[in-house]
């Protein structure tokens, strides 16, 4: 038996973890130095979460190391089943390698055993969209084999497009300088971001105001969309009225699928901030 894994960047909504057998590796995250729980246990209160992070909460994220990794992949190996982890990007996190290096110390250990991390060069539902992919090629009776095969292919079409509204938290990152940030600010700029080809968060564009910023998604998605009845996903850090916004906008540009609409994952949403909307969808390619 295959058995499928990833982590809590995925972002998936705890219904969907149980329906596809999926196992969460959870990233670990503090909120003004205090451990919070964030696994497959239970579903995330983004309300809360960015409430407190407008209110100044500080929030502090760790990477998943190798002994974490071994210690969830080996009680499946010990049980015979084969392991298959889809994880978030190497660009943006060393989880990534922590993998792949507890990856080749259990290959030794379980020589008949098939195991693979895959870096997805995604966060959020652009990882989550892969890994539900990949349970569903599992369920249909796909080899191993083709399961990576498949979920290594698709990875390189994955589009991540992102709206930041306070442009403060990618200061903090070092995406942008001090100087950019308030000047931005003042001016209302709304910095558009993408996932590259590399699995690193880069700068698109920009668009002044919320509503261009949410227009520029949609073109987005119009511009580089493969199968406009193919679902997609939209990840915001408490800006649900955005999302029906930038749904209605889709659909005006020939949307026919289903949507996944989940609150973003605290690991990453802490980077990115209150307010920030994501679109996720399979394109014709991804930046370089």
């Amino acid at each position: 038996m295959i058995k499928l894994f990833t982590d809590t960047s995925a972002n998936l909504p705890l219904n969907l973890i149980i329906e596809n057998d999926i196992t969460i590796v959870p990233f670990s995250y503090s909120i003004d130095g205090i451990e919070a729980d964030y696994s497959e246990k239970s579903d995330f209160d983004g309300k809360a979460f960015y409430d407190a992070m407008r209110e100044g909460a500080v929030v502090n994220t760790s990477m998943v190391n190798p002994g974490t990794f071994i210690e969830a992949f080996s009680k499946e190996l010990e049980a015979g089943n084969d392991v298959l982890y889809v994880g978030m990007s190497g660009g943006i996190s060393g989880t990534a390698h922590s993998a792949a290096v507890a990856v080749e110390k259990l290959r030794a250990v379980y020589s008949d055993a098939k195991i693979a991390a895959i870096d997805t060069l995604a966060a959020s539902l652009g990882e989550g969209l892969l890994v539900l992919e990949a349970a569903a090629r599992i369920a249909e009776g796909m080899s191993f084999e083709e399961v990576e095969d498949r979920i290594l292919t698709l990875r390189d079409f994955m589009c991540q497009y992102f709206m930041v509204d306070d442009l403060e938290y990618l200061k903090r990152g070092g995406r942008i300088s001090g100087t950019a940030a308030i000047l931005g600010s003042i001016l209302n700029i709304k910095p558009i971001l993408t996932g590259n080809s590399a699995g690193k968060i880069v700068m698109d564009g920009k668009s002044r105001g919320r509503k261009r910023a949410l227009a520029t998604l949609a073109d987005k998605y119009a511009e580089l969309v493969l199968d406009k009845k193919a679902d997609i996903g939209i990840a915001h850090a408490d800006s649900e009225s955005d999302v029906e916004y930038l749904i209605d906008l889709l659909r005006e540009h020939g949307f026919e699928g289903k949507c996944l609409k989940v609150y973003y994952e605290p690991v990453t949403g802490s980077h990115v901030g209150p307010g920030t909307i994501a679109l996720f969808f399979q394109g014709k390619y991804k930046k370089d």
